[in-house]
């Protein structure tokens, strides 16, 4: 049923939808029915499915997946930008990389993880930190970033790495000149240098952790849990720990917090937690 040029949703596909995507990957969609028609509706008229039962029969019955993963990735996709939430990428200029390059000065290498990554903005923005910081020795470190998320389709852009001029507009003075080529004057793409810095993943937080060659100095997991329920946050948040080294960050969303049951983690700063030294 289409209201006010909306396709609309009824209660019995709206439970399959949420109890699929709480199963699958842990997302909250209940109370959530605007988004769900908001991002799903017109894309359902345009391809010419009569409603949502005809959809997310399709979606279930199609044994590669594509469907379902087309879905997520219309579902979870979220509007980010360069240097969102500035304070977190402050603290990392002051306290973390130092912290890092005294840490790891004998193998000069740091691991840092961008979960939940999204379009890439948040982990090219510490890759281009990192570059301010070290400089010229930069060339001597290991420092490429693992970035991860459960969308093929927006890794994928995040690869290619070309953005709009305007969301790169809270990145420091001459950032733009120095790290961006133009595309075609409204778009930018970002330096070749800063690219081959990211490594990106698909990876659905939900499964078990298996980047565990060396344990993490920093995570970023920022406006990702949110989503969650408690019972699933508090079991990424243990994952989390596990692969932290000893006074490794962990940074997450201004909006989000960590439970006070989970005491293992230190609060240092609004929004930045660390997993305390031996």
């Amino acid at each position: 049923m289409t209201v006010d040029g909306v396709l609309r949703i009824d209660d019995r596909d709206f439970d399959r939808l949420v109890n699929y995507i709480k199963d699958a990957y842990g997302i909250n969609l209940e109370g959530k029915r605007a988004l769900v028609e908001g991002r799903l509706g017109s894309m359902l008229t345009e391809r010419g499915f009569n409603g949502y039962t005809e959809y997310l029969d399709r979606c279930f019955m199609d044994l590669r997946g594509s469907e379902m993963q087309q879905m997520v990735n219309s579902l979870t996709t979220n509007h980010t930008f360069f240097m969102r939430e500035p304070e977190h990428f402050t603290f990392l200029n002051d306290t973390v990389l130092p912290h890092m390059v005294r840490k790891n000065s004998a193998k000069r290498s740091m691991r840092i993880w961008s979960a939940g990554c999204s379009s890439g903005e948040e982990a090219y923005t510490a890759a281009m930190f990192i570059s301010e910081y070290l400089g010229r020795e930069k060339h001597y470190w290991d420092t490429r970033i693992l970035a991860t998320d459960i969308s093929v389709k927006i890794l994928a852009a995040a690869q290619n790495g070309v953005y709009p001029r305007k969301s790169a507009q809270q990145l420091p003075d001459g950032w733009v000149d120095r790290y961006f080529t133009d595309v075609d004057g409204e778009r930018i793409k970002i330096s070749k240098e800063i690219r081959d810095g990211v490594i990106f993943k698909m990876f659905n937080l939900m499964d078990e952790i298996p980047f565990k060659k060396e344990p993490f100095d920093l995570i970023f997991c920022r406006n990702v849990m949110i989503y969650f329920e408690k019972e699933t946050r508090a079991k990424l948040l243990e994952r989390f720990y596990d692969v932290l080294r000893p006074g490794g960050y962990l940074f997450i969303g201004h909006s989000e917090g960590i439970p006070r049951e989970m005491k293992k983690f230190e609060y240092i700063a609004p929004a930045v937690y660390r997993k305390p030294l031996d």
